[in-house]
């Protein structure tokens, strides 16, 4: 149906915080308004939202640049841009969906809102569902795939005799860069802690390190490309683990990693002949396509560590900020 034939004031429930916090202490369910599209949006009902370390950002306020546009109060009272579920109803410009159609897509560029029962979204943020798969592998992909084939890309192609290394890859990232790497015919070696290691194995990682007894920055071999998800390193660190002409990709980190890369990252590929670069995330529907035929084919699969229903969402986020989710955590609604 059109969005104008829809009733106005409906209620929904909806994971809500008014201030900035940790999970028990801001987060709670509470009934809100049904969103209502705009011309160019279509309405979800959400099927299942993925938690992102963005999730986890403004939900503390922390680094503080979350803050912009909500410098008291948060900006956007539900979280969740990672979304997969139905369209039940579309604004009056919308041309690629209608009503039934399954979707999923990353709404960071267009108002958050995904843990919800209900959510509105720019027809530009989505993507068919890929078929065969769950709503909730689906709300497992847009973020954390499309940051790993942005930060891939930033080395040029990859091609057999490449060896890359990813820093933190137990989380959503490494599950989805690792199985992209070895299809580009690639080697990679996966760092994360002891308990993680099995799943890095098990999506493709040639070798594995325990990053509390191996220290890859001084022992073993040096890379064609480094991923770094966690930034816990420093860049004086990290470029000892580079080849000659080799490049360094952050993903994440402390602002202070990220600001020490950005501006000393020239310096240093001047000295060095090494680059460094900073990944800023970039919502593409595009690369969203490319993912979605690569679940099809079944040559990547998303890992899911647990799901949550939204009564329990909070018990998701908690879960997320002990570091142990092995691939994506997930909050179902149907």
């Amino acid at each position: 149906m059109k969005a104008e034939t829809q009733d106005r004031g409906r209620m929904m429930r909806a994971l809500v915080y008014d201030q900035y916090g940790l999970p028990d202490d801001v987060l709670r369910i509470a009934q809100v308004e049904v969103p209502v599209p705009k011309e160019h949006e279509v309405l979800i009902e959400v099927a299942a939202a993925s938690l992102n370390s963005w999730d986890w950002d403004l939900l503390l306020g922390k680094p503080f640049v979350n803050r912009i546009g909500g410098l008291r109060k948060p900006r956007y009272p539900i979280l969740g841009a990672d979304v997969a579920g139905r369209v039940v109803a579309v604004g009056s410009a919308v041309q690629r969906f209608q009503p039934g159609d399954e979707v999923f897509g990353d709404l960071s560029g267009c108002g958050w809102g995904g843990f919800a029962e209900y959510v509105c979204a720019s027809e530009k943020a989505l993507t068919p569902k890929p078929a065969g798969i769950s709503f909730a592998q689906a709300a497992a992909i847009p973020q954390a795939a499309v940051l790993a084939l942005q930060g891939l890309r930033m080395q040029g192609d990859l091609a057999k005799g490449h060896h890359v290394l990813i820093n933190g890859a137990g989380g959503g990232v490494g599950t989805f860069a690792i199985p992209y790497i070895k299809l580009q015919g690639a080697e990679v070696t996966g760092v994360d802690a002891a308990e993680k290691l099995d799943l890095l194995r098990a999506v493709g990682a040639d070798h594995v390190l325990d990053y509390r007894t191996q220290d890859f920055t001084t022992d073993g071999p040096q890379y064609d490309l480094i991923l770094d998800v966690v930034g816990h390193r420093s860049l004086f660190e990290m470029k000892r683990a580079l080849r000659q002409g080799g490049t360094y990709v952050m993903i994440g980190g402390t602002m202070n990693r990220i600001i020490q890369a950005a501006l000393t990252g020239p310096l240093v590929a001047w000295l060095t002949g090494k680059k460094v670069k900073v990944l800023l995330h970039k919502p593409s529907h595009d690369d969203q396509l490319i993912w979605k035929s690569l679940v099809e084919s079944g040559q990547v699969v998303p890992v899911v560590d647990r799901q949550y229903t939204l009564d329990h969402a909070i018990e998701a986020f908690r879960y997320y900020g002990e570091g142990r989710a092995k691939g994506k955590i997930v909050v179902s609604l149907l």
